[in-house]
């Protein structure tokens, strides 16, 4: 076990964008526990009840409202933190809702980052960065087989497409300003993430199946469910974000040319083939764990979703020691452990959420 893991946050100025969403607010928190001095820049959160509210972030961090949208008043707090990490996360994180708002999606996702990347270039920030974007970023052949980190980017709907975008421009960004061969004149190390359908507690977002089953629970209703036989990637929101810190850590840490060719670049951080499951079985564990209920499939004009997604992660592997530390069951059961509490004390929410960091951190030590 390494009794060190993560050490190196500890009064580090780490800078997230997107802390007042789902994930940004998990690695908030962990941030916080680690001892860093966190900045979060983000829009409000959306809905009447979101983690950051429930967490209380905005007692704890360095809260900024603000649109990445906006290229000077996101250069002008860059200016102002001049952080020694940066965890970029800040992004329209819907593939449902792309349909809908598809210029406002690629305008946050693939304008937002570049906003952020030449904020840095231009206020020559010496810092480390790490864009995380999605699995969804590949060219999705719906086949069997995972997908590499070199395969290729794509998208079908704008939201896929903009993350596949985001990755070919960053990379355009890191070889063009940032190349680790020059570091010795600009100082930034960036690198890429790609995760996706995370599950944990405190996701509110509309049209994601755990949340969504949630909802119909709490109120006592039957939970709908409009694609039961699709197959995704499981994985509690924990496992990835542990993947951007082990990165980040690395990142920090690293001076020589080989090592910086190697750890600036994308990464797959994903399950173990054993949690692909399909939203049926998904599903059906949850009523199981959360003790009642009942669903059923609810035909609709449905867009297109991918049906198969699966990503290999040999080298979170090999090259940071990376490996899943909670499989599917032990994922729904922390997952509806923190819905249910919110249910019955949610003051109990801020200990409960950081116990379950706790416990992720030691089983990672265990295996890592």
């Amino acid at each position: 076990m390494k009794e060190d893991l993560f050490n190196v946050y500890s009064g580090k100025r780490v800078l997230v964008t997107g802390h007042t969403g789902f994930k940004g607010g998990w690695l908030s928190q962990w941030l916080l526990s680690l001892g860093a001095e966190v900045y979060g820049i983000a829009l409000p959160p959306e809905g009447s009840v979101s983690l950051f509210g429930q967490l209380h972030l905005e007692d704890h961090l360095h809260h900024q409202i603000c649109d990445i949208r906006r290229f000077e008043p996101l250069k002008e707090l860059l200016s102002e933190i001049r952080p020694d990490m940066i965890f970029h996360l800040a992004a329209q994180p819907l593939v449902r809702e792309s349909y809908n708002i598809p210029l406002d999606t690629v305008e946050t996702n693939v304008m937002g980052t570049l906003h952020l990347l030449e904020a840095v270039r231009t206020l020559k920030l010496s810092t480390s960065i790490v864009v995380i974007t999605s699995d969804k970023s590949y060219e999705n052949k719906e086949w069997m087989f995972a997908y590499r980190e070199n395969d290729p980017m794509g998208g079908y709907d704008p939201y896929s497409a903009s993350k596949g975008a985001c990755e070919v421009l960053t990379a355009s960004w890191r070889r063009s300003f940032f190349n680790p061969l020059d570091f010795d004149n600009h100082g930034v190390k960036l690198a890429t993430v790609r995760a996706g359908n995370v599950i944990g507690g405190g996701d509110w977002a509309k049209d994601r199946i755990v949340p969504d089953s949630i909802r119909f629970l709490l109120a006592g209703n039957t939970i709908e469910v409009r694609n039961p036989m699709a197959t995704r990637p499981w994985q509690h929101v924990l496992e990835p974000l542990g993947g951007y810190l082990l990165l980040g850590e690395k990142l920090l840490g690293i001076t020589s040319k080989e090592d910086l060719l190697t750890f600036c670049s994308a990464f797959n951080f994903g399950p173990l083939i054993g949690s692909n499951k399909t939203v049926e079985r998904l599903v059906n564990e949850v009523i199981k764990v959360w003790g009642s209920g009942s669903w059923t499939y609810e035909k609709q004009h449905a867009v297109h979703e991918a049906s198969k997604l699966n990503l290999t992660i040999d080298k979170a592997f090999h090259l940071l020691g990376w490996y899943p530390a909670w499989d599917f069951a032990e994922t729904i059961k922390r997952t509806v452990k923190w819905y249910r509490t919110y249910r019955d004390d949610p003051s109990a929410i801020p200990d409960l959420t950081l116990r379950q960091i706790n416990d992720y951190s030691e089983a990672f030590k265990l295996i890592y």
